[in-house]
């Protein structure tokens, strides 16, 4: 590794610090601005009696719940400085952590509303509910929208996550959209607070605008037009072992799409029971300009029916997305670990131009030979890069947490041992969740702090 390339991993992993710290300073920043608005807008007079506080409070709740719900948004919308800055991985398990915290300030909006109306007009609060549904302009959608939000946080609980094809949750995750166009219309028309002239009027609409249109742009309008642009056509099927394929794709001006080895894509095969759905797959071969290329293990209905895709299939897609590459270097040396299909982005990774001689561990998991898979290239690019290659083969231990075979743990192997410079490398992992996550464990107890550890584990 010479000089220069140390000063521009360096250099790279500073600025997507202080990205990632402006980022968040703007999201705090919005809640203030909302809470700042609110009492410049007179919001300061409902605290000053006992009988308007739990509409006052309410008010609040609601203002930052939206706030938050909107951030949310943002933070699934595939916005490109918000993916080069944490990753598409961490970005999506913050928008995960605000769902249930949104939902119970929504609640408390709604409730403590109820509650505050119902004691100045004298009404109970259940009686209150169907006299502002009565009478309030676009209070009914609002409700609609409270019930969709409630579908759509509990469908994403983790439990209940597990349990649903990944199809049908998709499909009722975009409920989340309907949720905010339905609650959109009661905080312009009914709101007092978004009155004609004020500033929380024009904040909001600026917010909400912006909002929608990033969705539109990264989710939809971006997409569509780089597909058109590339016009990516499956061009070979090649089997890797059995229930594993390596399927090339290639296009138009493809050294134009900016794409890095490790990095994932949402592919949609136009084919019967595929177009339906996109289906996320890293890239298992760094992009040359003239082609793209991933590998698929057949692990269920939809990975199935990969297997047998046809050469000249169109493919239409989303990304590339994530910073499971170089992108997330902070150090001159990176140590690689990948079981099964996982080894895939690690393969890809290993084309880096960044990783010079000497500079690579890398350490391939499988229960089985077989498991080890594009073994043959990695084999490969290790030599060529003078990287250190080690084969973990066989089942796990019983009874023991660990990510090792049971001939490596028996034998005294640990992270430690196999990559001994850990601590001062950049670790990537890439593999089923559980077993990434006693890997991320061993890599903590090894001494490696938190900033070099990169994980991309494989789950909706």
């Amino acid at each position: 590794m010479t000089t220069v390339d140390a000063t521009r991993i360096k250099r790279q992993h500073t600025a997507r610090l202080r990205r990632g710290d402006l980022l968040s300073t703007v999201v705090y920043f919005s809640v203030a601005i909302v809470l700042a608005i609110f009492l410049a807008d007179g919001g300061a007079a409902y605290f000053t009696n006992i009988r308007d506080l739990a509409t006052g409070v309410g008010i609040v709740t609601g203002l930052i719940g939206s706030d938050l719900l909107l951030v949310m948004l943002l933070l699934a919308a595939r916005v490109p400085i918000i993916d080069r800055t944490f990753g598409h991985d961490t970005a999506l398990a913050q928008h995960r952590k605000l769902g249930k915290p949104v939902l119970y300030l929504i609640l408390a909006h709604m409730t403590l509303l109820l509650i505050g109306y119902g004691i100045t007009s004298g009404f109970n609060p259940v009686a209150e509910a169907f006299n502002m549904i009565a009478t309030m302009e676009d209070m009914g959608l609002a409700f609609i929208g409270m019930a969709l939000m409630i579908v759509v946080v509990v469908t994403s609980l983790i439990v209940v996550r597990k349990k649903l094809p990944y199809q049908f949750w998709y499909l009722v995750h975009l409920l989340s959209y309907g949720a905010v166009l339905a609650a959109l219309p009661h905080q312009f028309s009914t709101g007092m607070m978004f009155a004609d002239g004020t500033w929380a009027r024009y904040y909001w609409m600026a917010f909400y605008v912006g909002t929608l249109a990033a969705i539109a742009i990264f989710r939809v309008i971006l997409p569509v037009t780089l597909s058109f642009k590339h016009a990516l056509v499956v061009s070979e099927v090649r089997v890797e072992a059995p229930g594993v394929v390596s399927i090339t794709m290639t296009g138009r001006r493809l050294r134009e799409l900016k794409g890095k080895g490790g990095q994932f894509i949402n592919w949609r095969f136009w084919a019967p029971k595929l177009w339906w759905v996109s289906h996320p797959f890293s890239l298992s071969a760094a992009p040359d300009g003239k082609s793209l290329r991933i590998t698929v293990r057949d692990l269920g209905d939809t990975s199935h029916r990969l297997l047998t895709i046809k050469p000249g299939t169109k493919v239409s897609f989303e990304g590339p997305y994530g910073i499971f590459s170089e992108a997330a270097r902070t150090t001159t040396k990176a140590v690689f670990i990948g079981a099964g299909v996982g080894i895939t982005p690690i393969r890809a990774m290993l084309e880096d131009p960044l990783l010079k001689a000497n500079d690579a561990t890398v350490i391939l998991r499988g229960t089985t030979a077989q498991e080890v898979f594009l073994w043959q290239e990695t084999y490969d690019l290790c030599v060529a890069k003078h990287a250190s290659l080690r084969v973990l083969v066989g089942k796990r231990p019983r009874g023991v947490a660990t990510w090792l075979s049971a001939e490596a743990y028996s034998s005294g192997e640990r992270l430690s041992t196999l990559a001994p410079d850990i601590k001062h490398s950049d670790v990537f992992i890439c593999g089923p969740m559980q077993w990434t996550d006693l890997v991320v464990r061993e890599a903590k107890r090894a001494g490696v702090p938190d900033h070099q550890i990169h994980a991309e584990r494989f789950e909706f």
